[in-house]
């Protein structure tokens, strides 16, 4: 594989990565001190529309938004309704034969893919073992998958802010509502924002429509049904609530969810605009803009670095393929949309899976060795290079514990972090956190490669097809969703066991997370000191990424070991399987 530095094309992606960073680092403030006002119950530019209902829903549901909860009482609240939004899904999907609003008269869904995509869309995994236009009408995806992909996104959001409040607070028993804290992120900011963005998407060309598909006469005169549907509406929230589950199969791929550069561009700043924002939302709640500044810095780091690197591998050439006489010059075009080139579809994928958004604009499944393997460790790393909504920032400040305890040990002082002092209780939570995503990710990728029902379902055999088994189970226990999509999973066994990990990953998580949320909101603030160690500098950015790394490298580097690398190797050594 030989990259090729002065290409135009790869100076091009080279660019588009640098307009594109540019343009969320201007986004984040704004942003940032939307969603502070926003949660913090203060009047917005929408408040006068938004409000009154904002009022009725709480009064229709018996909640008085400015009591706090423990931080028990929050995880049991986001407990049951992620368990009734699973419940009522699955039936939505099972029964979708009975359901109005399905032109193409699809019937329900087997009940381990019903299992499977109810966990999926709630978790905000949106893992997709399924065809969307061939499998799912109008009602299941916009009464179903629609919806669960507005409640998704703003529990990971309320999450976000309950773990904030640990460290803007003190001596507190609460750590918010989170009735209010769901209810003001769907009403002020998912949805506002998603009509915007449906609309931009409908002037660019994407459908919303009711009907079932359209007849169209080739060039050759051969008839052809294209598939319809509310697209622009499911699109917008997709991307903005770090979902990804795409309308089509082909997801942003296909030209009727992604037609133009521009909208691949809106897309792309819709997956990471609100996660970037949270990080200046947090910096401004714990009364210092510098700490969010600091943590923006560390995840634009991971996210540069890791989108250079796959652009400069997929601009080298496939040595089958020019064995085969293409052109080397072209670089590894194999999966990727000509309208969009090596460059659009190397800095999406670095985004996607980045962001925990799992929309695909590209075949990850043909990506070089060493390029699959940089999403790959995207997710691997946790989802904290920006992450899900909510989800990438409450993942990240796990890290930060981490980090601050290594930095405590080394200078031989009591961790602490924004005057929190960091205790083993709280370091003991906060590594059973960040651990149960390895766990169900290593514990099932093992069951899978020793069980003939996992290996069913792989397409390619020797590193490639471990690899196409590891991405899969890392997908889902990391909340992505993307795929290489090599691996057949709509089967009982995967079907089932990769919810399971999708339970894991989400649930498991949140639950230790906000324990030490409640733990951390209790405490005190000591005063900065001589000694206190600065968490808004360079140093303590370059130690933050030197922990992701570290943690991630020494956890996953034997499974990277038996797949990418291992298939980079025998690609360099002109072995097939």
């Amino acid at each position: 594989m030989e990259p090729f530095p002065s290409s135009p094309a790869l100076w091009t992606g080279l660019a588009q990565i640098v307009v594109f960073a540019g343009l969320i680092v201007l986004l984040a403030r704004p942003v940032g001190g939307y969603l502070a006002r926003v949660y913090a119950g203060e009047r917005t530019l929408l408040s006068p529309v938004l409000a009154p209902l904002e009022t009725g829903f709480y009064a229709l549901a018996g909640v008085r938004p400015d009591r706090d909860m423990g931080w028990k009482s929050y995880a049991l609240a986001v407990l049951m309704f992620s368990a009734a939004s699973t419940a009522l899904l699955y039936a939505i999907l099972r029964f979708q034969h009975l359901l109005p609003l399905n032109p193409q008269g699809f019937g329900g869904l087997a009940p381990d893919l019903a299992f499977n995509t109810a966990v999926s869309f709630v978790t905000n995994t949106n893992w997709q073992s399924y065809g969307g236009e061939t499998t799912m009408g109008h009602f299941a995806q916009m009464a179903g998958l629609t919806v669960q992909n507005f409640a998704s996104a703003a529990v990971g959001m309320a999450l976000a802010l309950a773990f904030i409040r640990a460290f803007a607070r003190q001596n507190a028993s609460g750590i918010g509502n989170f009735w209010a804290d769901l209810t003001r992120g769907v009403l002020y900011v998912l949805l506002p924002l998603s009509v915007l963005a449906a609309v931009a998407f409908i002037a660019m060309g994407v459908p919303q429509t009711l009907a079932a598909s359209v007849e169209a006469t080739g060039v050759e005169g051969g008839s052809q049904t294209i598939a319809l549907g509310p697209v622009a509406s499911q699109l917008a929230i997709k991307m903005l609530g770090t979902n990804g589950g795409g309308f089509f199969n082909a997801n942003s791929a296909h030209p009727f969810e992604n037609p133009t550069n521009l909208s691949n561009l809106l897309q792309m700043l819709l997956i990471f605009v609100i996660g970037a924002g949270l990080t200046n939302t947090f910096g401004r709640m714990v009364g210092d803009t510098r700490q969010g500044w600091a943590i923006l810095a560390a995840m634009g780091v991971l996210f540069v670095a890791g989108a250079v690197l796959l652009l400069v591998i997929e601009s080298g050439a496939n040595p089958a393929l020019v064995a085969a006489g293409i052109d080397p010059a072209l670089g590894n075009m194999e999966g990727k949309e000509v309208r969009f080139g090596i460059g659009a579809s190397t800095l999406f994928a670095t985004i996607t899976t980045a962001a925990s958004c799992g929309a695909v604009n590209a075949m990850h499944d043909s990506f070089l060795p060493l390029g699959g393997m940089i999403p790959l460790v995207n997710i691997l790393l946790g989802e904290i290079i920006v992450g899900g909504v909510g989800a990438g920032l409450y993942g990240f400040l796990l890290f930060i514990v981490v980090a601050v305890f290594l930095a405590g040990l080394m200078v031989g002082r009591t961790p602490e972090y924004l005057g929190k002092k960091i205790s083993a209780r709280e370091v003991k939570l906060t590594l059973l956190a960040i651990l149960c995503v390895p766990l169900a990710v290593l514990g099932f990728l093992a069951l899978a490669a020793v069980s003939p029902d996992g290996l069913k379902g792989v397409q390619d055999a020797g590193p490639h097809g471990f690899t196409e088994m590891l991405y899969a189970v890392a997908s889902a226990a990391g909340n992505n969703g993307s795929a290489f999509a090599g691996l057949t999973a709509n089967s009982p066994f995967w079907n089932t066991g990769l919810a399971i990990a999708m339970l894991v990953g989400r649930f498991a998580m949140i639950v230790p997370m906000l324990a030490v949320a409640g733990a951390l909101a209790a405490k005190p603030k000591v005063p900065e000191s001589a000694g206190t160690f600065p968490t808004h500098g360079p140093l303590f950015v370059g130690l933050m990424v030197g922990v992701i790394l570290i943690v991630g490298g020494l956890t996953f580097f034997p499974a990277l070991a038996l797949g990418p690398i291992a298939e980079h190797a025998a690609m360099l050594a002109g072995q097939t399987f």
